[in-house]
Order: structure tokens, then sequence, then C-alpha cells
């Protein structure tokens, strides 16, 4: 018998420093990120790696393309990912369903749509009601990049279905190759992506659909109430990085800012990249306070209501924690 509990002893002994290496590298916290798509959109996570913010707070990123605001919220349910990123109509669905499990929106980082329309063709004095009777690629049903787009065409007198024709059959990370072989009139595309294929002679980028939109919480942290309660300052550490960064861009030139980005982004030119920064700086794509508004909130189910697509309305303290990121923006700008 002291054999045995000798050996499992030892065993246990074994395995405790295996798990801790599964947490820890270097030290550092190691988070698993698992974001709705690659995008300069959301240049400020990105650039918070590339400087150091998150080491500085003991952290260490894993990020993953989720290809989806569906597949990020599987990936936060199923613990594959620790915090997910994506468009908080994820974690809405989820409560408006009446299921318990739900994850809480804890920080916003986008304030509008980050995409732009590209067309075939060269339209320098192009109408949103020049899309009548055409075939638009602009994200999944249900997604909020698809409502957002269904809520400009209604402020045009278009209604999909009706006089224009808005395709959702193909997946949110396919449409570009889609369109590039042939699909729809119109496609929406998130820098780089739209800049490159405009450069390339694919396409032309005549619209920015954040510009026409106004202001909704585009794309936010969201994560398991159980992770939060666990992990606090490894929550407010992730916002605080990601919050220092979204300053430092608003406070620097983009021919600054591009190189740390570059890493990122490899085969896109540190030019390009640039030139990215500054078509969302010019829509003022970033919040500088994290914490989502109750405001946005009702803006949001008001654009998801008006598609057809919401259950139910549910109250904002039953989907948003301020709490983290309020402090962090008090700490930083203070």
């Amino acid at each position: 018998m002291k054999k045995t509990l000798s050996l499992i002893f030892a065993a246990l002994l074994l395995l405790f420093p295996l798990s801790a290496c599964e947490k820890d590298d270097g030290g550092l916290k190691t988070v698993h990120v698992s974001e709705v798509t690659h995008s300069i959109f959301y240049a400020p996570m990105y650039l918070a790696d590339s400087m150091g913010l998150f080491a500085e707070e003991g952290l260490k990123i894993e990020l993953t393309n989720g290809g989806g605001a569906d597949k990020v919220m599987s990936a936060v349910l199923s613990g594959d990912a620790d915090i997910g990123f994506c468009g908080p109509e994820a974690a809405l669905y989820v409560l408006a369903g009446g299921s318990t499990d739900v994850p809480t929106v804890f920080g916003q980082l986008t304030k509008r749509d980050g995409s732009f329309l590209v067309s075939r063709k060269e339209e320098p004095d192009f109408q949103w009601s020049d899309l009548e009777g055409k075939e638009i690629l602009a994200g999944r049903k249900g997604g909020v990049p698809a409502m957002t787009f269904e809520y400009i065409l209604g402020q045009h007198g278009l209604t999909d279905g009706v006089n224009v024709t808005l395709n959702y059959d193909v997946a949110f990370d396919l449409m570009t190759a889609a369109f590039e072989g042939g699909t729809a009139d119109y496609c929406t595309m998130f820098e780089p992506v739209a800049s490159e294929y405009e450069a390339a002679g694919k396409g032309y980028v005549v619209a920015s659909v954040g510009e026409a939109s106004g202001e909704v919480p585009y794309t936010c942290y969201i994560a398991k109430d159980s992770w939060l309660e666990k992990n606090e300052d490894a929550a407010l550490g992730f916002l605080r990085a990601v919050t220092k960064a979204i300053r430092y861009i608003n406070e620097h030139s983009s021919k600054d800012v591009a190189p740390y980005l570059a890493e990122h982004f490899a085969g896109t030119s540190v030019d390009s990249i640039a030139v990215s920064l500054d078509s969302y700086k010019a829509i003022d794509a970033w919040v500088s306070n994290m914490a989502m508004t109750k405001d946005a909130l009702d803006r949001l189910q008001d654009i998801i209501e008006n598609a057809g697509e919401l259950p139910r309305r549910v109250g904002f303290d039953d989907l948003v924690s301020t709490e983290y990121a309020q402090q962090v923006y008090d700490e930083i700008y203070r």
C-alpha cells in the first residue's frame, strides 16, 4: 500500500509542473483568444502584442482565427478559447434563446462596421440607391455585418428579396474568394483586403459601411463568468494592454504604427498597413473607453430586431459587465 501511494504521489508531482507549463510560458500566463476574422480593423489588439503591452501585464496571447462569430462563440462555450472576440450578437442570441450558460461581454473595441463596399467597376459618384437590382455579398445571415448592411439598405428604400439581393450563402471568411470567382455584383471587405484588392485592379472601394451605418457595438470581448471570476487579473491586464494600444494609435501617425503591425500581416507592405489604418481612423473606428454603454446595446438590438433575428430584447446587465473596462479606462486616462 505504501509503495502504491508513493507511486501515485510521484506521478502527481510529475503532472504538476506539466500543467503549470500549459498555463505559463516564460512566466507569462497564456490566454487563448478566438477572433472572428483577422483584419487591421482590430489593429489595437495586434499592436498591444507587438509593443509588448500584453507581456507587461504578464500575459501571452494565443490567437486563432475563428472564421465567424458563431464559431467564436462555440469555442468559448466549449472552453477551447478563454476569450472570444466577435460581435456581441453572438452572446445576445445565446441569452435571448434562454440559455443559462451565457458568456459576458466585458469589453468593446470597435464602435462601427469596419467593412468597405467593393464594386467590380469604378463608381466615383456611388450612391446607396445604385444597389437597386444588384446582388451583394455582405456576410452571414444573423451576423452583425449582414444586419448592419440590411439596416443601411432600408434607410435608402431597398429591401432584400424585393429590389436588391443579399447573398447569405457564402461563409464569412470565403466571401472575397467567391467575389473574385464571379459571385455577386458587390462584396464587403475589411482592411487590408479591400485596399489591396483595389490596388491589384480587381475591384473598387466605393463606400464605407461603418460611415453609413453610424455607431454600433461591432466587435467585443466575451468570456464565461467562470473564467472571469478565476482570472480577474488577466481580464484587467488584457483590457489595460488594448486600451493603451488604442491610445497609442490615436496619438501617433499611421506611418509610426504600421511597422509594429507588420508581423501580424505577413505579405502586406508597411505602406499598405498605414493606408488601412488611415481608412479606419477616418471613420473613427475604435472606442477610447472599452466599457460598452446601454445606448450602444439598445442600438444593436434595434438593428437585429429590424432584421427579424431577435427572439426577444435582453437587459443590459444580463449581458454586459462594464466593471473591468471602466476600471482600466479610469487608470489610464485619470
